[in-house]
């Protein structure tokens, strides 16, 4: 029986008006009609009716012995067929099964896939969406690298060092005032110090400033390849523009798929609960450690699912005074956190004036001094991330939220932090490289003088916040997680014993990678190679977040769900992108490019590539570009896009509409069980 219709044993009148009285028959006349419900009944007994014949028997909703005849019924329909059919059918079959193979094959191929099966066992699916996240990262900094690497940096070593025939044209710049053309990297020359090279590999400078990592390297116009012209400025532009879009499209891949999952959670709380009491555990397991596991993750998730039916019920048994209490409370609380946001971002923003204005004026010989100067705004942007995360964490006790939700607040409140830091920073370095108090320094558009490459030197703070960065994070790992299991494992002071164990704070942890991420991103235009160094970084720390989870924390005490955290994730890794678009559309588009170094040198800014490539081609191919670019075609494209998404609006609604109607139909159902089993249980009192 289902809940479209429910099908007559033949030759029973009693049983077929028994079978009437049932919920769901009734329901379903009401909806759709006595005829439709036979019709529907009919075409599901037909073996090859509609559009299941062409559905192989494992998929259907059939019996053995009906799959066996089912299967048996396409064979002869097979045979039926002509010799090329019959070829085509097999190898399709063939293909398919094929696929499959490879598919499952792939997976065991999955990066870190045992490691984190194995954290999600232990320490739960909250914990364990952290390092699927971590992977994710460093498989999109890898596909970056690449990208970069092939269509910036390759050509440009091979044009240099005529490989393969090869050679490059490097077109002076026109119309520029001499001295804006003036560049002298810092490269080591003769007998230098040890520590000044630790120096520049800490800091970017010295020999590293000569480098394929940073702009200034790349001074070529056009590369040629026997009779192949390659442009590399408009290279560079697309490449830009090609891991963003990269970015964009993969993290909202992800997160429509983390979208799906929590909607299907949240629509109703007590399927979920079955879910995971009756078909939650994998009876294929034989592993007696993989067992353990998987009753340890579900624990973990039935954990979660209390505690948060707990804080629900909690707050809907408030009373009015406690409301206005915790209300009060919470705005209290968030002017606190206004007060801290405005005292990092001005702290970092003279901390930045002060280094940029005084790096040069420390003698290379006082390696700690110059160092220290350098290294000032990363110094003060690690301690601001570090001390405000500690603040709000603090004060989230109090405004008692849920778990879930003190997660996502924290985050959203921390990512003010990281990523305004950042943005903070650039504004910095742009108002002084902008600022021009003579004739000479206007005429080159920025400041020459302190900056004859600042798209080097901004790509040397992006590297030196990525470095500090993974420094920190080992250094906290090595020198406070593990002294602190050290000393609640073999002291019995019971201050020590009340601190305890640390638990792995899941917020903090993501905001640190999507802090380097965005670093990454906003980086890649100075520093092609910075992908690179991002996945290495990752990679690392992969394994240092999982021997510090593993030697020095302990199972969360308020467990958190995998299905929300891994959208949230990805909805604040897409914050920090949108936010990294905004300080590479002002850097491409509005500031004068250096006239001294890279690829843009000969066009006032990096975007004036576009038009002047466009000049280039035939007068049709113009015409058409500058077609689409306009305003008559920009409006009736936009109203198409709205139609579209008009369109799948609808579709999502119909499709919400048709989910509640199988709900309904599975609550049809449960009664349909109760009505037979009060039925059975009639019969047995009265024989």
């Amino acid at each position: 029986m289902s809940g479209l219709g429910v099908t007559e044993p033949p030759g029973s009148e009693l049983s077929a008006g028994f079978l009437q009285q049932l919920p769901s028959y009734r329901s379903a006349l009401r909806r759709r009609g006595p005829r439709d419900v036979r019709a529907a009944a009919d075409q599901s007994r037909a073996p090859g009716g509609g559009a299941g014949a062409a559905r192989p028997a494992r998929e259907l909703p059939l019996s053995i012995a009906d799959k066996r005849r089912f299967r048996d019924y396409q064979q002869a329909d097979i045979k039926s067929l002509s010799g090329w059919k019959q070829w085509k059918s097999a190898s399709s079959k063939s293909l398919k099964k094929c696929l499959n193979e490879v598919k499952e094959l792939s997976s065991y191929l999955e990066l870190w896939r045992h490691d984190i099966h194995s954290i999600e066992g232990k320490f739960g699916t909250g914990i364990q969406s952290y390092f699927s996240f971590l992977r994710f990262l460093v498989l999109l900094n890898f596909i970056i690298f690449l990208l970069m690497f092939s269509f910036v940096t390759l050509p440009s070593i091979i044009s240099k060092y005529g490989v393969f025939n090869s050679s490059f044209a490097k077109i002076p710049p026109k119309n520029i005032d001499p001295h804006c053309t003036v560049y002298n990297p810092s490269g080591n020359k003769g007998l230098v110090y040890f520590y000044t090279y630790l120096k520049d590999l800490l800091s970017g400078t010295g020999f590293l400033e000569v480098t394929s990592l940073f702009y200034g390297y790349y001074t070529i116009d056009d590369a040629w390849l026997s009779i192949l012209r390659y442009n590399l400025p408009l290279a560079y532009l697309l490449a830009t523009f090609a891991y963003l879009a990269l970015s964009l499209l993969w993290i909202i891949k992800r997160s429509v798929e983390g979208f799906k999952q929590n909607l299907v959670h949240d629509e109703d709380q007590f399927q979920s609960y079955c879910n995971k009491v009756f078909a939650g555990w994998d009876f294929c397991i034989t592993d007696p450690n993989a067992a353990r596991l998987k009753h340890r993750s579900l624990q973990y998730e039935l954990q979660t699912d209390l505690e948060e039916e707990r804080m629900k019920q909690k707050i809907a048994d408030r009373t009015m005074k406690e409301k206005l209490r915790i209300y009060s409370l919470r705005i209290f609380i968030n002017i606190i956190v206004i007060a801290v946001l405005s005292g990092c971002f001005y702290s970092i923003y003279r901390a930045t004036v002060f280094s940029q204005e005084n790096s040069n004026d420390i003698s290379s010989m006082n390696f700690q001094a110059n160092l220290l100067v350098q290294y000032l705004p990363s110094i003060v942007i690690t301690l601001a991330n570090f001390v405000a995360p500690q603040i709000f964490s603090f004060l989230i006790r109090f405004e008692d939220y849920s778990p879930a939700f003190e997660i996502r607040l924290t985050l959203m409140r921390c990512v003010f932090v990281r990523l305004a830091n950042i943005g903070v920073l650039l504004f910095s370095l742009w108002s002084q490289i902008s600022y021009c108090a003579t004739v000479e320094c206007k005429a080159c558009g920025y400041n020459y003088e302190l900056y004859p490459c600042w798209e080097s030197q901004v790509g040397q703070e992006m590297y030196k916040l990525m470095i500090f960065d993974f420094i920190i994070i080992f250094a906290v790992t090595l020198f406070l997680d593990f002294p602190r299991k050290l000393l609640v494992t073999h002291c019995s002071c019971k201050l020590v014993q009340w601190c305890g164990l640390q638990e792995f704070g899941i917020s903090d942890n993501v905001l640190e990678i999507i802090y380097g991420q965005t670093i990454c991103w906003i980086g890649t235009f100075f520093s092609p190679l910075l992908p690179a160094i991002a996945t290495i970084k990752y990679f690392i720390i992969f394994y240092i977040k999982k021997i510090s989870l593993i030697h020095t924390c302990k199972p969360a005490s308020r467990p958190v769900r995998a299905s929300s955290s891994n959208f949230f994730f990805l909805v604040v890794l897409l914050i920090g992108l949108v936010l990294a678009f905004i300080p590479l559309g002002i850097s491409i588009a509005q500031i004068p490019s250096s006239k001294a170094c890279g690829p843009f040198r000969n066009f006032n800014t990096s975007w004036a590539v576009v038009p002047a490539t466009v000049l280039g081609f035939p007068a049709g191919l113009q015409q058409v570009l500058y077609g689409i670019t306009s305003e008559a075609f920009a409006v009736p494209f936009f109203m198409v896009i709205c139609l579209v998404m008009v369109y799948f609006i609808a579709l999502a609604g119909a499709h919400k509409r048709v989910v509640e109607q199988l709900r309904e139909q599975l609550v049809m159902e449960s009664r349909d069980k109760q009505f037979l089993i009060r039925k059975i249980a009639e019969a047995q009192r009265h024989p």
